[in-house]
């Protein structure tokens, strides 16, 4: 029997809504392009629940970004929608990405890729995180 104190209970294959995959640095959405940023996500397999952009270093209200499963800037395999982020205007906003129809359905490997349609200002930054279940570790 399994002892619910122990620590292989915490794993995050052992619970949901864990932090998946994030950026490694601050990613810089000052110019557009298919993979502006490579997210690494923990886990063979997983399920993405939600995204959520923040810790702007300044406004990016006017970039346009989303998450794709590719680097090549295929829509098919996207994660989220293309998202104005209208509420990240400074380091204590953020904003959640609105996930794909066929998001809810699909189970993910590999690492996801940020695609920014409309830039921000050249030196303006933000962190993504992914949140979600892993399937397996």
């Amino acid at each position: 029997m399994a002892n619910s104190n122990a620590v292989g209970t915490r794993y995050p294959d052992s619970f949901g809504n864990y932090v998946i995959a994030v950026t490694s640095a601050p990613v810089g959405l000052g110019s557009t392009g298919n993979a502006v940023a490579v997210i690494p996500a923990i886990g063979t397999s997983y399920i993405v629940r939600r995204i959520t952009v923040s810790q702007a270093n300044g406004t990016v209200a006017a970039a346009n970004v989303t998450i794709l499963t590719s680097s090549d800037g295929a829509l098919a395999n996207a994660v989220s929608n293309a998202t104005v982020l209208a509420n990240v205007t400074g380091t204590t906003k953020y904003q959640d990405l609105n996930l794909t129809a066929n998001t809810a359905t699909t189970i993910y490997s590999g690492s996801l890729f940020l695609c920014v349609n409309t830039a921000a200002a050249a030196n303006n930054t933000v962190e993504v995180h992914v949140y979600g279940d892993v399937v397996s570790l």
